[in-house]
Parts: structure tokens; sequence; C-alpha cells
């Protein structure tokens, strides 16, 4: 189990699927959406949670105020835990914001459905190859909204992602054995990496 840490939704609690997920630490969460709010990036902003597993990164964005929220997982009982917990949230806060559940792979939902989106939330298991995260952003380049932020989540063992020309790196943090990468939509912005120094920030 895992619960919705603030917010209309706080303190409510989430299934996590049985296997083949790794959810967000609340420790990593906190410090995630504590980030977020002082950036006010989540207050009416339209959020997607790519690899949702439990779904809990979309809701606990929904229950700090974001407007509407896709989670997308493949994995069919990932995706059945997801739509019960999207319930629940939508019942605790009513119907001031929009949670659709979306059973796909990420390549295929990106191919297909368009944003914009303000934030977006990638935590792919650690399994996933280099490439195919970097497939992923370059499919979801079409659907950010200007100056969106999109977070990544990879274990700290891994490279730094190879982001597509658009993305500009923002910052990293670790958090022992994982990562979370930041980047801002941006125009004319080549691929990269981030700077190693903001590791410490």
């Amino acid at each position: 189990m895992t619960r919705i840490i603030a917010g209309r939704a706080g303190s409510l609690t989430l299934e996590v699927p049985d296997a083949g997920t790794r959810p967000t630490s609340d420790r990593v969460r906190e410090s995630l959406f504590g980030a977020l709010e002082s950036a006010d990036a989540l207050r009416g902003a339209a959020v997607l949670d790519l690899y949702a597993g439990s779904g809990a990164l979309g809701l606990e964005a929904i229950s700090r105020g974001a407007r509407r929220a896709d989670l997308v997982e493949k994995a069919p009982r990932a995706a059945s835990v997801v739509q019960r917990n999207a319930a629940r949230v939508s019942k605790a806060i009513g119907r001031d914001a929009a949670i659709d559940v979306h059973r796909a792979s990420t390549a295929s939902f990106l191919q297909t459905r368009r944003g914009p989106f303000d934030l977006v939330f990638i935590d792919p298991p650690y399994g996933l190859g280099d490439d195919e995260l970097t497939a992923a952003l370059r499919l979801l380049m079409p659907s950010l909204a200007d100056d969106a932020t999109v977070v990544v989540e990879r274990a700290s063992r891994s490279a730094a992602p190879v982001v597509p020309e658009g993305l500009t790196a923002d910052r990293s943090k670790r958090y022992g054995d994982t990562t979370l990468w930041w980047y801002t939509a941006t125009s004319g912005s080549a691929e990269g990496q981030p700077d190693p120094e903001s590791q410490s920030r």
C-alpha cells in the first residue's frame, strides 16, 4: 500500500500492483511535489503519468490542484489497480478534476493522443533501455505545452537520459538508488544531458 501525501485527497490509501511495478517512495514523492508546488507547476495543470504503475504520481498531482490527469499503464493488472485508485481519488475530491486511465503502451498512447500537457511524469521500469526511453521522449514532444515540465525517474546507476531537441535539462537530484531528472520544454534546444554539477543542487 501507498498513500496520497497531501492535498484534497491527502492520506488516502492507494493500492499497489502485486508485481511488475516499482512505486516511487514517499520520500521521493514528497520532495518532488514540494518542488513542483514551489514552482506553481501543479495548480490547473494538465498532467500525463506514463508507466503509471499505481498511478500515485498523477493522482498526487490531482490531489494538489491539477485540473486533469491522463494515466497510462500497459500491464492489465496494474491498469486495473490504477482505475480503482483513480476512482477513490475522484470520490475524495469531487468533480473538480478529470482523471482518465488508459490501458495502453506508452508508444501507442503517444502515437494516437495529444495534449497539450503541462507536466509529465516518466517513471519506467528500471530495466527499460536507454534507447527506448529516448524514443518515448521523442514521441512525447508534440504533446507538450510551451514551458512544460518533464520529470524522469531512473535508477541512479543509469546514465543520464539522452533527450531530443526541444527539451532543456534543468537539474537532477539523487535519492539513494533513484535519481530524478528535470527538463523544460523549449524551442531550439539541442540534445544533451544535464550538467553533472546539477546533481548537488
